[in-house]
C-alpha cells in the first residue's frame, strides 16, 4: 500500500510515504534546480580534451559556494567529491580524479545543489571535442527517452507509465535500458520515494498525484543492460565494455503535467541542436 503525506508534516526522513508539495515548496525547489543548470551550462564551456575531471569538481564545488549552496554529493555516505563524472562505458557515479578527458570521450556530469534546504538535481552528457556518429546517436536516443518519460507525468497515471515511454522507445532504437538504478523523489531529502523506475508498463507503479517531486535520468547503453560496480563501491560500469549515456531532470507533478525545474537556461541540455539564445 502507498502512503501520500503532505511534505510539510512529514519526518525529514525517507519513511517510504509520497511526499505532496505545496506552491512554497515548488518555487524553493525552482530556485535550486535552476543553480544546478545554470551551473551545467557554465561546464559546456570548460569541458575540452585534457581537462581533468578534478577540475571539473573543483568548479561545482565553487560555483555552488559562490552562490550560497552546498554540493549534497560531498562527503555524502562517504563520497569525498562535489560531483560525479561518468565517461565511456562508466554508467554512473564515476568518481573525478587526475585523468584527463580525451578527445572523442562522453561524459555525463551529474550536479546536485542544495540551496536553503532544497536539492535540485540534474545530470547531462558533453561530448569532447569532435565524437564518433554511435556516441552522438546514443546522447540523442538518451535525452529523447527522457523527454519521452516526463510526458507521460500527470495527475492520474503511475509511475510506469514514465518506464514504460522510455524502455518502448530506447529499445526500438536498438538500445538497452539500464535497470540497477533509478530516478528517485528528491526535495528536502536527496534521495526520498518513490523509485521511478525506467523500464516496466504503464499500469504499474504508485500513481502520480499533483505535488509530487522526483527526479527522472535514464540511463541508455548501446550494448547489453548489464552493469557492474567496481572496488570503490561507487563506479558503476557496463560489463560488455558499451557506451552509455544518462540525461536527468528533476520534474514537479502539476495539475496540467508536470514542470521541469532543471531545464537549461541556454537550451545547452539539447544533444545535437545549437544552443538557444542565451
Amino acid at each position: 500500500m502507498v502512503n501520500y503525506i503532505e511534505a510539510s508534516s512529514a519526518p525529514p526522513k525517507n519513511t517510504g510515504a509520497i511526499r505532496l508539495y505545496d506552491a512554497q515548496a515548488f518555487e524553493g525547489m525552482r530556485r535550486a534546480c535552476q543553480l544546478t543548470a545554470r551551473c551545467l551550462d557554465a561546464l559546456a564551456d570548460i569541458v575540452r580534451p585534457g581537462l581533468l575531471t578534478d577540475e571539473i569538481d573543483r568548479f561545482v564545488l565553487d560555483f555552488g559556494m559562490d552562490h550560497g549552496a552546498f554540493p549534497a554529493t560531498l562527503n555524502y555516505r562517504g563520497y569525498t567529491k562535489s560531483t560525479c563524472t561518468s565517461i565511456n562505458h562508466v554508467v554512473c557515479h564515476g568518481i573525478p580524479n587526475d585523468k584527463p578527458l580525451r578527445e572523442g570521450d562522453i561524459v555525463n556530469i551529474d550536479v546536485t545543489f542544495v540551496l536553503d534546504g532544497w536539492h535540485g538535481d540534474s545530470s547531462r552528457m558533453y561530448p569532447v571535442g569532435t565524437i564518433k556518429r554511435a556516441a552522438e546517436r546514443l546522447l540523442e536516443v538518451t535525452y529523447e527517452s527522457l523527454m519521452r518519460g516526463i510526458s507521460a507525468v500527470r495527475p492520474g497515471a503511475r509511475t510506469g507509465a514514465i518506464g514504460e515511454a522510455i524502455q518502448t522507445y530506447a529499445e526500438a532504437e536498438r538500445c538497452s535500458v539500464v535497470r540497477d538504478f533509478c530516478g528517485h523523489g528528491v526535495g528536502r531529502l536527496f534521495h526520498d520515494s518513490p523509485n521511478i523506475l525506467h523500464y516496466g508498463r504503464a499500469n504499474e507503479g504508485p500513481e502520480l498525484r499533483e505535488g509530487m517531486i522526483f527526479t527522472i535520468e535514464p540511463m541508455i547503453n548501446l550494448g547489453r543492460p548489464h552493469v557492474k560496480v567496481l572496488a570503490d563501491g561507487w563506479t558503476a560500469v557496463t560489463r560488455d565494455r558499451s557506451l552509455s549515456a544518462q540525461y536527468e531532470h528533476t520534474v514537479g507533478v502539476t495539475a496540467e503535467g508536470c514542470e521541469i525545474f532543471t531545464l537549461s537556461p541556454g537550451g545547452l541540455d539539447r544533444p545535437g541542436l545549437p544552443p538557444l539564445a542565451r
